[in-house]
């Protein structure tokens, strides 16, 4: 049995150490925002924050979340009205939508390390994350809003 803190939470998961974070996230405690999309790391799609820095939970194991705060993207606003999230609403960023709470959590540990960045960082901290549609064009636009409109963007 592990003790995780996940969104603010404490929650005891029964996965064996190895088990990737994803699937305990998404099987054992039942958050399906955090999806998974290649099982190797490349993609993003299963990016979530750990201790405020984006990891992809399809390659962290279990035994290394011990101790740490996990948000996934139902934590990072349960409300849905981070910054973020409401830029990609008003941007129309999806267009499938499948590795966009990835790509936010992506965005959310960027814009704590740089709210104000430039094209070269956003595209350098957004680096890896991929988007089958091709939306990043848009992405890079809500990002932009995002850190427009707050002063200061908590992930």
């Amino acid at each position: 049995m592990t003790t995780l803190n996940i969104n603010g939470r404490q929650v005891s998961v029964t996965g064996p150490d190895d088990a990737p974070l994803l699937w305990v996230i998404r099987d054992e405690v039942g958050l399906k925002g955090t999806k998974f999309g290649c099982g190797i790391g490349q993609c993003g799609a299963c990016t979530v924050h750990m201790d405020g820095q984006a990891v992809r939970s399809c390659i962290t194991p279990l035994k290394a979340v011990a101790g740490k705060s996990i948000t996934t993207i139902e934590g990072l606003d349960p409300k849905g009205a981070h910054p973020l999230q409401t830029a990609w609403v008003d941007v129309q960023v999806p267009q499938c939508g499948y590795c966009q709470s990835g790509q936010i959590m992506q965005a959310a540990a960027l814009l704590k390390a740089k709210p104000h960045p430039s094209d070269a960082d956003i595209n350098a901290g957004m680096n890896g994350n991929l988007c089958r549609c091709m939306a990043y064009v848009r992405i890079k636009a809500a990002i932009k809003l995002a850190a427009s409109r707050a002063k200061e963007v908590h992930a």
